[in-house]
């Protein structure tokens, strides 16, 4: 019988009297790329942050090829062979690769008092050539594409010989080329028996990379199953408690135009867009990523300045480059990167809700938080807010409950055209369920929404028509039995017929 890479026992973990993990047991194969997935507030940051050495378990065990370890710190966990690349990479932008390669633990020379330059880039550049060749070790970080600076973290966890690897989102900022590149990088290191713990929301990597997944929910260790026996449908149920209906695309479109772009630019990143939008349409923006996507958006919400053209709403042109003045006429940006430009992490849901119009819940200088309490606990209960409770601080919310704070904020501010920029990145499936559907029923209430999505299965399900993008330019706008994933992938690289 194989001994198990890495075997985890009865991990639980207490914050005072509250549990967040329950008695979990893990186990990974020597050469295994294992799946960990479940929910937002499953457990498995808590699993992986037990194993790096970032928090101390309650009670439980860690073996490592048979033998027990004891994990109190990062260093103790890399001293065991155990290497972790975090969804928000660990790098430091203006050092180079090498540097950040050899970050903590430097080749030093005539004893110990220099850094021997020359040996760690020898040694970077023969691990970095079974990764990627084209990385040349003295480059600075910040002038790698993503999926580059990932294979740095990647090597460097080889250069510390590192026998499990887990990684967290892995392909949260990757295009779709991007990922199956480390989906074959990943392939490699299992074939030399390095084993992969893997954790996303997106089910089609799990059935493209894992051979086993573990399912975590509420705490608790539900499943461990062979993912050749099983559906995607059948992994969620076992996630969410429960079987997510699929639900088919509704439209709300009508024909009053809401909103008009016209010649709208910012050179060199995004060209002339001209196109219109709907009440109670839903708009998806596709392409990869660099197309200039969130770009758009950015001067629709009047947060750059276009070279050229104009936002026109409501029949009226909207002076450009204020986001002030985006926000008085109805336009409000969910953005990309909520935590950080988003919320205010720190502060309570109910503040996070008044942001864009304090003047409402102001007089004589004093803010009335009772009323702005009130607003926010309407707009929360309206999207289903988990717990419904508008004093806790946002910071401490899912992925996708922050996200519902968001909309809730513009919601409150009287805001008739949502711009979502990549509304369900980090969001596992129950929660994006939720987003669809509160996405239909903006449209449903004559909401204008425009889309903004690298997933193409989310485009497809939103969307009453999609534009889509590629080099700053639209490509194509799609309708119908039109927008399907061969399409959009074909415009997107340049290979489909000529835009409408």
């Amino acid at each position: 019988m194989t001994t198990e890479r890495l075997s985890m026992r009865g991990m639980t973990k207490k914050y005072g009297p509250v549990t967040v993990l329950q008695d979990v047991t893990f186990n990974v194969l020597p050469g295994e790329v294992h799946a960990l997935v479940g929910e937002n507030g499953a457990g498995k940051s808590t699993l992986l942050n037990m194993l790096s050495g970032v928090t101390s378990a309650t009670a439980g065990s860690i073996f490592v090829d048979g033998r027990e370890v004891h994990i109190t710190d990062p260093l103790s966990a890399r001293s065991q062979g155990i290497a972790m690349i975090h969804q928000e990479l660990q790098n430091v932008p203006e050092l180079t690769v090498f540097q950040n390669m050899f970050l903590g633990r430097p080749i030093t020379s005539s004893g110990r008092l220099f850094v021997n330059k020359s040996e760690e880039i020898k040694r970077a550049a023969e691990v970095l050539k079974s990764l990627d060749p084209g990385i040349d070790p003295r480059v600075k970080i910040k002038d790698l594409k993503v999926s580059q600076q990932q294979i740095v973290e990647i090597a460097r966890a080889l250069l510390e010989n590192a026998k499990i690897i887990a990684m967290d989102e892995p392909t949260s900022s990757l295009t779709p080329s991007e990922f199956e590149r480390l989906a074959e990088l990943i392939r490699s290191l299992a074939a030399t028996g390095v084993s992969i713990i893997y954790v996303s929301h997106k089910m089609d990597e799990i059935f493209t990379v894992c051979d086993r997944a573990t399912v975590l929910r509420d705490g608790r260790f539900i499943d461990c199953v062979e993912i050749k026996n099983e559906t995607e449908e059948s992994i969620v149920t076992r996630m969410v408690g429960r079987k997510i209906e699929k639900v088919g695309h509704h439209s709300y479109k009508t024909d009053e135009c809401m909103l008009e772009i016209k010649n709208l630019a910012r050179e060199p990143v995004v060209h002339p867009a001209s196109f219109k939008v709907y009440k109670g349409e839903v708009l998806g923006i596709s392409g990869l990523v660099g197309a200039g996507r969130t770009e758009l958006f950015r001067l629709i919400a009047g947060l750059d300045k276009p070279t050229s053209g104009e936002v026109i709403v409501k029949g009226k042109p909207m002076p450009s480059g204020s986001v002030r003045t985006a926000i008085s006429h109805g336009i409000g940006l969910v953005p990309e990167d909520r935590k950080v430009e988003g919320i205010l992490k720190s502060r309570a849901i109910n503040v996070n809700v008044g942001i864009p119009d304090f003047k409402r819940y102001t007089r004589a200088g004093i803010i009335n938080r009772s009323k702005m309490r009130k607003v926010a606990f309407e707009h929360m209960k309206e999207l289903n807010l988990h717990p419904l409770d508008v004093d806790r601080t946002i910071g401490t919310l899912s992925g996708g409950n922050q996200q519902k704070v968001i909309i809730g904020r513009w919601l409150a501010s009287g805001t008739e055209i949502f711009l979502f920029d990549e509304p369900t990145r980090g969001i596992d499936v129950g929660a994006k369920s939720e987003i669809y559907a509160v996405i239909e029923d903006l449209a449903r209430q004559g909401k204008v929404v425009l889309v903004i999505s690298s997933e193409m299965p989310e485009i497809i399900r939103v969307s009453d028509r999609v534009l889509v993008m590629r080099e700053g330019s639209i490509a194509a706008e799609l309708t119908g039995a039109d927008i399907n994933e061969e399409n959009l992938g074909q415009y997107a690289i340049g290979q489909g017929k000529k835009a409408e």
